[in-house]
């Protein structure tokens, strides 16, 4: 079987998932940077219908059409000029047509991907949990990406990681069941109690819907006992980036600082180390 060797070999099995990793960081890419302007595009075409506007048919702009272009002059990439880092090291960070530069972020990204998908292999081994814990990081790294540029956490990313991580834990991969869908349920409920204090406190929003589902799927993912750890540690390095931001980068106190890329690194802290967290914890 072809699954043989990645079974008998951590090395290779560690150097596929790397390698994969860096794959579908490349996709992720196109997801980071399509799918907010697919949905500009569909509330423009649900506002013309509203207004009963006659609109010419759109030029199909999905996650797979048109190719990979430079957003510069338009030219489009080839095959090669794709690979994963390799590709913008060669070219050294721009394009090969109008020497535009290319935002060094695409092979953060890639490499960011590719490097934590290599340890969930180490960490969890060969099996379905490192497939559901990779199938769950990709999806927090495009969301962290996708708020970092639109303050967005789309609902078409976020609502099926909740329906996913309860189908997950039918068998107790990551948690029982019943942790699960309270985590779920607590996770929702918990920002959106903050949301509505906040609200009713200073009369402004201090968070997004997207970020209640966000901590919901984390929740369905992982049961309700991550909670207050992956709250903790968002709500801490949230805290101490926005002071930062607001007395080393002159950051405006009213300008909204986006709260979902905090929520996914506690998310993926705590896949990855949550109950030794909290047993250290327990135990001092």
């Amino acid at each position: 079987m072809i699954l043989e060797p990645l079974q008998s070999s951590l090395a290779l099995y560690i150097s596929v998932t790397t390698f994969l990793g860096l794959m579908v960081g490349s996709f992720l890419n196109v997801v980071i940077h399509r799918l907010p302007r697919i949905m500009e595009r569909e509330w423009h075409e649900q506002c013309s219908n509203l207004d009963r506007e006659e609109t010419p048919p759109a030029v199909p702009y999905n996650l797979i059409v048109p190719r990979s272009a430079c957003p510069s002059c338009g030219h489009m990439i080839s095959a090669w000029k794709n690979i994963p880092v390799i590709s913008w090291l060669a070219l050294r960070g721009r394009c090969a047509h109008c020497k535009a530069p290319i935002s060094p972020r695409y092979p953060i990204v890639e490499a960011l991907t590719g490097i934590i998908s290599g340890y969930i292999a180490w960490h969890f081994g060969f099996g379905a949990t490192a497939l559901a814990a990779l199938l769950f990081t990709w999806t927090l790294i495009a969301l962290t990406f996708i708020d970092f540029d639109t303050q967005l956490l789309p609902d078409s990313i976020t609502q099926p990681l909740i329906w996913l991580g309860l189908l997950f834990n039918l068998n107790n991969l990551f948690t029982s069941l019943e942790a699960a869908l309270i985590g779920a349920v607590a996770g929702y409920l918990s920002l959106w109690s903050v949301y509505w204090l906040f609200k009713l406190i200073t009369k402004r929003e201090g968070m997004g819907y997207g970020d209640f589902k966000l901590l919901a799927a984390i929740g369905a993912w992982l049961g309700w006992q991550m909670l207050p750890l992956v709250i903790l540690l968002s709500s801490l390095v949230g805290a101490v980036v926005g002071i930062s931001l607001i007395l080393f980068a002159g950051h405006g106190r009213q300008i909204p600082i986006p709260f979902g890329p905090y929520l996914a690194g506690g998310g993926l802290i705590a896949l990855l180390w949550g109950k030794q967290i909290t047993q250290a914890y327990l135990g001092l």
